[in-house]
């Protein structure tokens, strides 16, 4: 056997830091690591299948805990609900593990570097969390400072610290000011092409009337900062440049994880399908609340194209999944898509602009081979670029490199 590796991740649910740990303790499995995952909450009916399927213990603790108080203070909750997991692990759990691989919630690491039996820390960092909030009025600052300190501060106790690209390399150095003698590490998020792999597909035609033949897609959870009101506003530019008959033929699936927990899916959810609405293309529109594996598979099987309308997204593996199956990606030309997307080639980075959009999306109506075309670019680049070998080489080297 061997290193034994014990990941800590607040929420095992659905999305793509979960997507990152499912596949890092897949790949670490695979190199003979004994892995295994705490958590401290895990629904086997709102999760990925390897969870349930890949033989890798799944442990919660703590999820009585609350996760707001009145729908707010959601960082403490989750430093409460996460130290207090971190707690069990080392004092009670009575787990022997050589590294600990914590990823979103920094505050655990002090927590297994103190310990009488001192371990090795490997953090992977999606994105500085205090960045991922607004600070409107001094109450939520003074409320958010001591969080953010202590961010910064126990993020640079980790023995290891990974980033999910050069984007999030630079951010990382601008945000946390006191940790400039570190240099992370980028270690692109890998694609597990097992799930991609089956050459049977299903009909998704139940979706959308049988005249769409041009179906495009947006896969990304039901929350604001995904921007997925973009689609929305480039549809119906889109409708302006078509005649009758290309319009008919259009629809957009707007699928994504969706919680029920969470009061922000809910109201956001509420929000699009009340503008789709608004904007008159209703009928020509399809929301998906939070699909399985294989439903994704046949929708990217189907799709003439992804919409990917997130900002200064931190990576973002919705479009690595679509070009593994030779689906063209539309991005907004920031963050992450910029370096997995190639523009011209594999898919268009356009500004956040529902003109911008709506231009990209024309071309792929009136000119049916660029899907082809830009799909097997796509599909090239991400078995060069994004594979789970040298995924799985990169994280195994990490981790023997920690015990030795």
């Amino acid at each position: 056997m061997g290193p034994s590796v014990l990941f800590v991740h607040p929420d095992l649910g659905i999305g793509g830091a979960e997507r990152l740990v499912v596949d890092a303790a897949l790949a670490l499995k695979s190199r003979g690591c004994h892995v295994q995952v705490w958590t401290s909450h895990y629904d086997p009916d709102h999760c990925f299948s390897e969870t349930r399927d890949s033989g890798i213990p799944i442990r919660c603790c703590g999820d009585w805990l609350p996760r707001s108080l009145l729908g707010r203070c959601h960082a403490l909750c989750a430093y409460i609900r996460m130290i207090f997991l971190t707690l069990y692990i080392v004092f009670l759990s009575g787990e022997e593990f050589d590294v600990v691989f914590c990823d979103q919630v920094s505050a655990c690491i002090p927590f297994f570097k103190l310990a009488r039996d001192s371990k090795k820390v490997l953090f992977y960092c999606h994105f500085p969390d205090q960045l991922l909030t607004q600070r409107l009025s001094l109450v939520k600052r003074m409320y958010r400072a001591p969080i953010d300190w202590l961010e910064e501060k126990t993020t640079g106790m980790a023995d290891c610290i990974l980033v999910n690209s050069y984007f999030t390399s630079a951010i990382f150095k601008e945000t946390f000011a006191s940790l400039a003698h570190i240099e992370p590490t980028v270690l692109y998020p890998s694609l597990n092409v097992s799930n991609f792999e089956s050459t049977v597909f299903e009909d998704v035609s139940d979706l959308f009337p049988a005249k769409r033949q041009n179906i495009f897609l947006s896969i990304n959870r039901f929350e604001r900062k995904k921007n997925l009101h973009l689609a929305l506003e480039s549809m119906c530019k889109l409708r302006k440049r078509l005649s009758l008959l290309e319009w008919e033929r259009v629809h957009l699936i707007l699928a994504g994880g969706y919680d029920e927990r969470v009061l922000e899916n809910v109201e956001h959810y509420v929000e699009l399908k009340e503008s789709a609405v608004k904007y008159d293309i209703s009928n020509h529109v399809t929301f998906l609340r939070s699909f399985s594996d294989e439903q994704k598979r046949n929708l990217l099987h189907n799709a003439i194209c992804v919409l990917y309308t997130p900002s200064n997204e931190h990576f973002g593996i919705v479009p690595i999944e679509a070009m593994y199956m030779r689906c063209p990606v539309i991005a907004v030309n920031s963050g992450g898509p910029l370096e997995s997307v190639e523009n011209n080639v594999t898919g268009f980075l356009c500004s956040p602009n529902p003109e911008q959009f709506a231009d990209a999306m024309e071309k792929f109506v009136k000119n049916p081979d660029l899907k082809n075309r830009m799909g097997e670019s796509g599909h090239i680049r991400v078995k060069s670029k994004f594979s789970t070998e040298a995924f799985s080489d990169q994280i195994y080297a990490h981790v023997c490199k920690l015990i030795h």
